[in-house]
């Protein structure tokens, strides 16, 4: 009986108890116009068998990567993800305590998250990484939140090509604060508008998106150069990590933070979540640095060990002066995404980028040679870009769905100065053929 809960005795016992004699009787402090005075419109109990040949028959409604072939990115990408990924994450060294206050316990989660943090200075190109974050939006907010600190101003520029729901995030995160944010345009070329007469001595950091969210790869050595010349620091936000297979580690090219999310690194899209953010400094920057924070020691006998490390700084200890009362995601979003990356080791990544950038060329080559639709932005991309229709996008992606096509994101809430336009991305799962339905998809009854 202890899985099954308030037996009728036991509600008259605790009515009892109480002094009421029926449990209607516990809301009469609520109005009776604002209490539901009919049974709830529910069907009828259903055995196993029953509700899960109901939710199969549910689930088949859903238009997935595995039912439909997925041209979709904006900050959440269809990648293959290896069978090995979740066998490991399943094995029973992993099955530690969520928070690792206690090393001795906990030694699986922590030498993961090592690795994990090991692997994201790698190819960053910066000297410390945290343990993760919850995403790649609420990640950048919390690297605008450490310029603030860091600089002691609260100027903030979002330079253009910043993914739309990350400024929200952005601005969210800043509303309780005596923060600015100054919003940058987008250039023709899709890039972000030049920053040099934007920054002054007030300014805390500047944001660039790398790729931009419509698909242009960013120059950020003069960003760089511009922002340091006044003192603030350069925070890149990547929302495709692929890209870092390939594109020169921003830090090596003057950032200061790098954040961003790792989804694409092992994590399924799983209707929008859970996701993975990550965030990188440099090493003079680490006590400011948010979120938890491993590092290697030995133990009285000389055995390699792990242990969170700084840890002054979070919320156990400090309150509400720590820099870190975000300290998820370390779990096993974090260790799905280091096995991948281990894996897939530097030659792999290198290859699978590569891969990437292959098929959007290919996309690229045949749209540009098709009569009706056109590329908006003609420089280089790594997997995405904005492709300019003369139909309807909603009417394209309706009737892609229809053909098993999940064909881009309509960009009339994002860029409507770009008529109409979608947002198209090509990964590995995307086969040549697949990519010549979408062309004639996109192509079809031209005026």
């Amino acid at each position: 009986m202890r899985f099954i809960p308030h037996t009728e005795p036991e509600v008259r016992h605790m009515l009892a108890a109480v002094g009421v004699e029926e449990i209607e009787h516990l809301f009469d402090s609520i109005p009776a116009d604002a209490r539901l005075s009919r049974p709830l419109d529910l069907p009828r109990p259903l055995s196993e068998q029953e509700l899960f040949a109901r939710l199969r028959e549910l689930a088949a409604r859903n238009a997935t990567p595995e039912s439909h072939t997925c041209f979709l990115g904006a900050g959440a990408y269809a990648h293959f993800v290896p069978s090995v990924v979740s066998a490991l994450a399943s094995r029973a060294e992993f099955l530690t305590s969520y928070t690792p206050y206690q090393p001795e316990i906990s030694q699986g989660t922590l030498q993961a998250i090592f690795e994990w943090q090991t692997m994201i200075c790698g190819i960053t190109g910066l000297e410390v990484s945290n343990a993760s974050l919850y995403d790649g939006a609420s990640a950048t907010a919390e690297a605008v939140l450490m310029a603030i600190r860091l600089t002691r101003r609260h100027r903030v520029l979002l330079a253009g090509g910043l993914h739309p729901h990350w400024r929200d995030v952005v601005r969210t995160y800043l509303q309780g604060l005596d923060a600015e944010v100054v919003e940058l345009g987008v250039g023709t070329d899709g890039r972000s508008e030049p920053v040099d007469s934007h920054l002054d001595g007030e300014v805390a950091c500047v944001v660039v998106q790398q790729p931009a969210f419509l698909g242009p790869v960013q120059d950020l050595a003069p960003v760089a150069a511009a922002a340091r010349e006044h003192g603030a620091l350069l925070v890149v936000a990547v929302a495709e990590a692929l890209s870092l297979g390939l594109l020169r580690a921003p830090g090596e090219l003057g950032a200061d933070i790098v954040c961003g999310e790792a989804q694409s690194f092992g994590i399924p899209l799983s209707f929008g979540g859970p996701h993975l953010g990550f965030l990188a400094a440099r090493r003079r920057f680490v006590r400011q640095l948010p979120g938890r924070l491993v590092g290697e020691t030995v133990d009285a006998r000389g055995r390699r060990g792990y242990v969170l490390t700084l840890s002054t700084r979070e919320q156990h200890i400090r309150r509400e002066r720590a820099t870190s009362n975000i300290c998820t995601n370390q779990g096993l979003c974090l260790l799905m995404a280091t096995i991948y990356l281990s894996l897939l080791g530097p030659h792999g990544l290198r290859t699978l980028a590569r891969d990437n950038l292959a098929r959007a060329h290919y996309a690229r080559t045949r749209i540009a040679a098709t009569p009706g639709v056109e590329l908006v932005h003609p420089g280089p991309v790594f997997n995405e870009f904005a492709v300019r229709t003369d139909r309807p996008p909603a009417e394209i992606l309706e009737e892609g769905a229809s053909r098993g096509l999940l064909a881009g994101l309509d960009l009339e809430p994002h860029a409507p100065e770009l008529g109409p336009a979608l947002l198209v991305c090509t990964t590995e799962l995307a086969s040549r053929k697949e990519i010549d339905r979408l062309v004639n998809l996109l192509g079809k009854n031209r005026p």
